[in-house]
């Protein structure tokens, strides 16, 4: 089984891949924080430079348009690919306004008060009263803390087109995505296996935006498949 690279996404570390990390042997979740970058291409550098030599991708929310541009940089090095709760899409009218007053929240009452006004929307609404949920993945986004989370802003704003290299991929594909993920819906991963040669869909039951977290069986079940998955010559 190729080794599995796990990006985290917005605000998020290894704690939201317990499971997996669990579930795979060798399998790691990079540092979430990604050296205090700014830009999703140097993530991608951050990435590259801490993966293995051939390595089985997967990437959550922020973390997938981080794995596509590792894949653009170093095609040769990626076995396979995952991309969970995400979207391919330009920035979309209002989404700047939007995640600049989470940032003033933070800015003007503190971390605990942004994770709170954001965290709710990215769980399914069946998993909002699972406290000891909240309070795990809402613990591991204060800690990201303010200057990470207005710097990884600052990098999907700023994102790199993906129509490319998304039609270039040549390996096994999937894109996941529960389905009661509120900010990235099904919709935006049709898109993507639309785009991708061969890539295939699947949708993790009752989970919303956070689907590793939420329902890691399922998760882990799709991933196992997608692993197992003939590579391609």
């Amino acid at each position: 089984m190729s080794a599995l690279l796990i990006l985290p996404g917005l605000l998020c570390d290894s704690r939201m891949f317990a499971a997996q990390i669990d579930a795979f042997p060798g399998a790691v979740a990079l540092d979430g924080f990604y050296d205090g970058c700014d830009r999703i291409e140097a993530m991608a550098d951050y990435a590259l430079a801490r993966a293995p030599e051939r390595f089985a991708l997967l990437g959550h929310s922020m973390g997938a348009r981080i794995a596509l541009e590792v894949i653009r940089k170093a095609p040769e090095r990626v076995e396979r690919i995952a991309l969970a709760d995400t979207g391919i899409h330009p920035v979309k009218p209002g989404e700047r306004e939007k995640r600049h007053a989470l940032r003033d929240i933070g800015r003007e009452r503190g971390m605990a008060a942004l994770v709170d006004a954001w965290l709710p929307q990215m769980l399914g609404a069946a998993n909002r009263g699972d406290a000891a949920l909240i309070a795990s993945l809402r613990a591991m986004s204060i800690d990201a803390g303010q200057q990470v989370f207005e710097r990884q802003i600052e990098a999907l704003l700023n994102r790199p087109d993906t129509d490319e290299v998304l039609r270039a991929i040549r390996v096994p594909a999937v894109a996941i995505v529960g389905d009661a993920d509120e900010w990235s819906p099904v919709g935006q991963h049709e898109e993507i296996v639309e785009r991708i040669p061969g890539a295939r869909l699947r949708v993790v039951e009752g989970a919303g935006h956070m689907a590793p977290a939420e329902n890691p069986q399922q998760f882990n079940r799709i991933l196992r498949e997608w692993l197992d998955l003939p590579s391609a010559s």
